[in-house]
């Protein structure tokens, strides 16, 4: 088992090749839900993620419907968590377990409203400024972040 951090419609490729690399490195799955705005092929996504693509635990759904079909409902051993800005509980908030997954959404917009209202229970958020003007945080950076929490609740399996 392990985290999954699950990007829905990235369009930044510098952000999935980021946290491609964190995914290498800390044995987490990655999950990229279609439509994307880029190829994968892109040079800049792969200058990201350096020489670690090969090591990356990628699966690659072709929509939100189409991945929830394969993952959702949420079972007993795996809870999906929602990244927003709208979220009602702090990232740090929630005990997370092995097998949880991690959702964000685009760069632009984040998640669609009506899946966040769907599963607003497991909605969380990284809190910042009250500064209307700033609106979130680098998806990239929001990942690690959250993921982070994540490892340091099971102690860092398999981490050295």
């Amino acid at each position: 088992m392990a985290i999954h951090v699950v990007f829905v419609e990235p369009e930044i490729p510098p952000n999935t090749g980021n946290i491609a690399r964190t995914c290498a490195a800390t044995d987490s799955v990655l999950h990229l839900v279609k439509p994307l705005g880029f190829s994968i092929d892109d040079k800049a996504l792969k200058r990201a993620g350096l020489d670690y693509w090969p090591f990356v635990k990628l699966e690659v759904h072709e929509s939100l419907d189409d991945f929830m079909a394969k993952y959702g409902p949420e079972g007993e051993n795996r809870t999906m968590y929602l990244a927003t800005t709208k979220g009602k509980h702090r990232y740090t908030d929630v005990q997370y377990k092995d097998g949880d997954m991690l959702l964000f959404g685009k760069e632009t917009a984040g998640l669609p409203r009506d899946f966040i209202a769907k599963h607003e229970e497991n909605a969380i958020r990284i809190p910042m400024s009250e500064d209307t003007r700033l609106r979130s945080f680098n998806l990239a950076n929001s990942a690690n972040i959250i993921l982070f929490e994540a490892l340091r609740q099971l102690d860092f399996p398999g981490l050295e």
